[in-house]
Parts: structure tokens; C-alpha cells; sequence
């Protein structure tokens, strides 16, 4: 009976996704999925089993991330006007959210959005890219220190002689 309790854990974890789209979408992540669906005609597909995934996720990351949420757009064929895009995604997104990356190909083919958004000592992340005929959106909880922690560890660590300013030359 002990080796049972993870049971309740897997039936939450698939009804939290059905609970997301059952909701209305009118805004934050599924408003601008909703909204880039009607604008340019085209479905996204989404991750089967992602709120078990993202479950695990904060688990392994010991809550360093959490609440993940990826839709993918293929076929991606109509034009898109970078300005509408962006103000689809302010205006769906909703207040308290900063663009703080905006990256636009000369041809308006490639494309990628960054906001972040406070959430107490969380931070919100959401990520749109369009690539060509695929566009790729995420939104993600994180913790900054967490996150800061792991990309000093991939970062460039001065050698001892270097950080002694060493005169051997």
C-alpha cells in the first residue's frame, strides 16, 4: 500500500492540463496560443503528458523551474508583421509582463519574443520564436537564483594566474 502514493500525484498532474484548456484562453499563455491559432490559421500541437513533465521538472530541479507550458506551430506559411505580433503578445500576455528581448530578421521570417514577469521570488518567462515556417512558444516559472547559480557554474572561470594578474611574459 506504501508504493501506491504516487497514484493521486499522476491523475492531478494529467487533469491540470485538461483543466488549462478547458479554461476560457482569453489571456496569458493559452490567450496568445488561442490568438495566433485564429490570426494566422494554423493549429499548434502540444506536449502530451507536459504537466507530468513539468512536475518532474521542478522535482529534479529542486523548484528551480516549474509550470511549463510549450505549444509548437508547423507549417507556419502566412507572412507575419512583427509589430502585430508583438502587440498580440503585450496584449494577451496582460499588464505586468516586459518585453525585454525583440529580434526581427530583415525578411520578418525569423523572429523572436522575451518577456518576463515578476512573481514574488519567481520570475515568469515567456518565449516566442519563429523560425522560418515553425514557431516555438514557452512559458516558464524560474527561480533567478537557481538560474543564476547554473549559468555561473557553465561560466568563464579565471585560472589563479590570471586572476593575480600574472606578469610571467
Amino acid at each position: 500500500m506504501k508504493r501506491l502514493w504516487w497514484i493521486p500525484i499522476v491523475f492531478l498532474a494529467l487533469l491540470a492540463p485538461a483543466a488549462v484548456l478547458a479554461g476560457s484562453g482569453e489571456g496569458g499563455f493559452e490567450g496568445v496560443v488561442s490568438s495566433i491559432e485564429s490570426r494566422y490559421h494554423v493549429r499548434a500541437t502540444r506536449i502530451p503528458f507536459l504537466g507530468l513533465v513539468s512536475m518532474v521538472s521542478k522535482k529534479a530541479t529542486h523548484g528551480g523551474v516549474s509550470s511549463l507550458h510549450v505549444a509548437e506551430f508547423e507549417s507556419f506559411t502566412e507572412p507575419v508583421d512583427g509589430e502585430e505580433l508583438n502587440r498580440m503578445v503585450e496584449e494577451k500576455l496582460g499588464p505586468g509582463w516586459e518585453r525585454i528581448i525583440r529580434q526581427t530578421s530583415r525578411k520578418g521570417n525569423e523572429q523572436t519574443l522575451i518577456f518576463i514577469h515578476p512573481e514574488g521570488e519567481r520570475m515568469g518567462l515567456f518565449v516566442l520564436d519563429l523560425d522560418g515556417h515553425e514557431m516555438d512558444v514557452v512559458q516558464i516559472s524560474v527561480d533567478p537564483e537557481h538560474l543564476n547559480e547554473k549559468i555561473d557554474h557553465y561560466g568563464h572561470h579565471p585560472k589563479e594566474s590570471e586572476q593575480d594578474g600574472d606578469e610571467s611574459d
